[in-house]
């Protein structure tokens, strides 16, 4: 099934037609009463009957909004020319609208990757793109979107882990444009044969289960503390380095390796420490 568009008369000019119509088969009508001709009142009654039938062709269309036409259960086709429009009565007519849309998942609860339970939620922003599709292929499109919707961000959730624990690695938390857009496409894929495009799909609400919450806190404080313990511990031994090196180049002092090895471990203890250390200055001879 495919978009058809088709074209429709102008209501305002029908309406006008009609109405002249009318008021011309009522005085058909007075002028057969009064000359006693049967054929005319007959003529008048019947064409009076038509025009009245064809009253019911009218339909209005609004901005971004579409008029899909069938006759008898058979698609004819989809008017999107708005304001009043005409055409024939015994076409049934079932609007449609156009408009940019957008829908929030329910919190979903899900494993990750790494099989932790979290509870996750997505914005979907869509559109409408082929009327006949979203009428005829599914029963209802909008609940088809929010059912489809949800069943992609379950599936994309479970191919991912809630947070980055290696190098190089996409997690949830850590990527939103990767996920947005797998999330995107995953759902796009499901919504393809309702006519309806999406435009948009992020990440609303992400957070471990309440029964992890806890424990992955623990888990999060703790690899924050490594990873903030290996760059001081980096950066401690860079600059160690530097200190000897200068020292050497500059013949300030030349230590030997027990010397050495006291200054390195001094300098770790300054630069590592959580607290500031309190110096001892040595007034005596360094021997």
């Amino acid at each position: 099934m495919r978009e058809n568009e088709t074209h429709s008369l102008p209501g305002i000019a029908m309406l006008l037609v009609l109405l002249l119509g009318l008021l011309a088969c009522a005085a058909t009508l007075v002028f057969g009463a009064a000359s006693q001709s049967v054929v005319l009142i007959i003529l008048a009654a019947l064409l009076g009957l038509v025009l009245v039938v064809m009253l019911g062709g009218f339909y209005m269309v609004e901005p971004n909004q579409a008029a899909v036409l069938s006759l008898f259960g058979k698609y004819v086709g989809t008017v999107k020319e708005t304001g009043l429009r005409w055409n024939n009565p015994f076409y049934a007519s079932k609007k449609i609208s156009l408009r940019t849309r957008n829908f929030e998942s329910s919190k979903l609860k899900v494993n990750d990757l790494e099989g932790s339970p979290i509870e996750i939620a997505a914005v979907v922003v869509w559109q409408v793109v082929d009327s006949a599709e979203a009428v005829y292929n599914v029963d209802d499109y909008e609940s088809f979107v929010h059912i489809q919707s949800e069943a992609a961000l379950r599936a994309m959730a479970i191919n991912y882990p809630y947070d980055q624990h290696e190098e190089g690695k996409i997690s949830l938390r850590s990527h939103a444009t990767e996920i947005s857009k797998h999330l995107t496409e995953e759902i796009q894929e499901r919504l393809a044969q309702a006519g309806v495009t999406v435009m948009e799909a992020r990440i609303s609400h992400l957070a471990y289960a309440p029964e992890i919450a806890q424990a992955m806190l623990q888990r999060q404080q703790a690899s924050a503390i490594i990873a903030a313990r290996t760059r001081i511990v980096e950066g401690a031994v860079s600059m160690v380095e530097m200190a000897l090196s200068e020292l050497s180049k500059r013949n300030v002092v030349d230590l030997d390796p027990e010397r050495r090895a006291a200054m390195v471990s001094n300098l770790l203890v300054v630069l590592c420490g959580e607290r500031g250390t309190q110096p001892i200055v040595n007034t005596g001879s360094i021997y």
